[in-house]
């Protein structure tokens, strides 16, 4: 809560839907542009490669999240990554101005929202799964049919891997979340056993 100069509480806004709003409309206006160009899924490609050096590099990890970086170096560096894994374009272009804006905080929602408007487009739907461990073509397909039956549509999944669910699957489409984890598991086992104790 923050005082007000009438002496009045506001609320201060939850992070989590800040950084979901300013994903949204980044998104947006890059699915715009990309639109224009005629260029969707090549900036969604350009865009996953992004997401999964974040994944697999604790330094840029780091460097997005992380307010100690100035937007200076936050933009000089992007633009050397973007270089280096052959990034260009409007994703280059894209990310230099998010990174100059100081929103690279934001930029894995950023990429998340971007996949579910071009999913929308497509006329599909998206399905956020996080694993433990990467699929392979043949579990990302039977993941695929299985939702395609509960949803009717088809599906796009985007992937995250987190090792500290251990095994097992977070799946979430739309606002229904389905959570097979093995950590979610042992939680359960856990508060069943101190009931019991």
């Amino acid at each position: 809560m923050l005082g007000s100069k009438s002496g009045k509480f506001l609320p201060v806004a939850d992070t989590s839907q800040l950084i979901s709003g300013v994903a949204e409309r980044y998104a947006s206006s890059l699915f715009e542009l990309a639109l224009d160009a005629g260029a969707i899924d090549a900036v969604a490609a350009d865009l996953n490669r992004f997401q999964a050096m974040i994944d697999d590099s604790a330094d840029l990890k780091r460097l997005v999240v992380s307010p100690v970086f100035s937007s200076e170096e936050q933009s000089n560096a992007v633009v050397t990554i973007c270089q280096k894994a052959g990034i260009g374009g409007l994703v280059a272009n894209f990310l230099n101005v998010v990174a100059g804006n100081r929103r690279l905080f934001a930029v894995s929602g950023m990429i998340a929202a971007f996949r579910q408007i071009a999913a929308r487009h497509r006329g599909e739907v998206t399905a956020e799964v996080t694993t433990a461990h990467a699929l392979s073509a043949a579990q990302e397909n039977e993941l695929k049919v299985a939702l395609k039956s509960v949803t009717g549509k088809d599906v796009t999944i985007a992937v995250t891997l987190d090792p500290s669910i251990l095994g097992g699957l977070i799946v979430k489409v739309g606002s229904r979340q389905i959570d097979t984890s093995l950590r979610t598991k042992l939680s359960t086992l856990k508060l069943a056993l101190k009931e019991v104790g």
